[in-house]
């Protein structure tokens, strides 16, 4: 009887197993697809054409398309963070971990981590004048960035690192800026980092 259970035990943990790679897989075929044509583009059917992976199998996996567009928001937000916002937390507080995180966004956007470049870019404006969990989902992930930025920014301000400025309209000029360089980063504008730099450079302004 033991030996029965452990057998069953050890089926299950393969197939567990087996359904997570398959997840993963799924889920990072998905992302690019997101980052090229937008989370609409993703299908079950495209995916099981680009992973070889049966189509039901994937349905089973994610039972809706939000469900997989969910998922797939999910994902993305997990490598940004740990391609961006994790690399960046090895510098100080403030002014150094701002300038750091820029550079672990023009990595991932050059790079780029995503073969169509930067996931919200591609997303935002696709869901911007839409309502429900997939528009509520990327709204979130927006945020949760633009408020670390915004984080930094009072935190140098707050130790005398730079002058004092509208904290929410310099958010608002960054992340302008790096939807900007994204696009010239994809037309194959590579100018567009060292205006950035200096661009940011330019809020950085020491107190008098």
């Amino acid at each position: 009887m033991g030996s029965a259970t452990a057998d069953v035990a050890d089926v299950t943990d393969k197939r567990l197993l087996r359904g997570a790679r398959t997840r993963k897989t799924v889920l990072k075929r998905a992302v690019d697809i997101a980052s090229l044509d937008g989370l609409e583009g993703v299908s079950f059917g495209r995916l099981a054409t680009d992973t070889g992976h049966s189509k039901a199998g994937i349905q089973t996996l994610f039972k809706t398309k939000e469900a997989l567009q969910l998922a797939v928001i999910d994902f993305a937000r997990e490598m940004f963070i740990d391609n961006v916002v994790r690399p960046a937390r090895s510098a100080p507080r403030g002014v150094a971990r701002l300038r750091a995180l820029l550079d672990e966004w023009i990595v991932y956007a050059s790079t780029p981590l995503f073969a169509g470049g930067c996931f919200r870019a591609a997303n935002l404006a696709e869901f911007d004048d839409k309502t429900g969990p997939v528009h509520d989902a990327l709204f979130r992930d927006q945020q949760e960035w633009l408020e670390v930025i915004a984080g930094e920014l009072r935190h140098a301000i707050a130790n005398g690192e730079i002058a004092e400025l509208d904290v929410e309209l310099a958010v608002f000029q960054i992340d302008a800026l790096l939807c900007a360089a994204n696009t010239a980063l994809r037309l194959g504008d590579d100018s567009a980092v060292s205006k950035v730099r200096r661009i940011v450079e330019g809020l950085l302004t020491a107190p008098q």
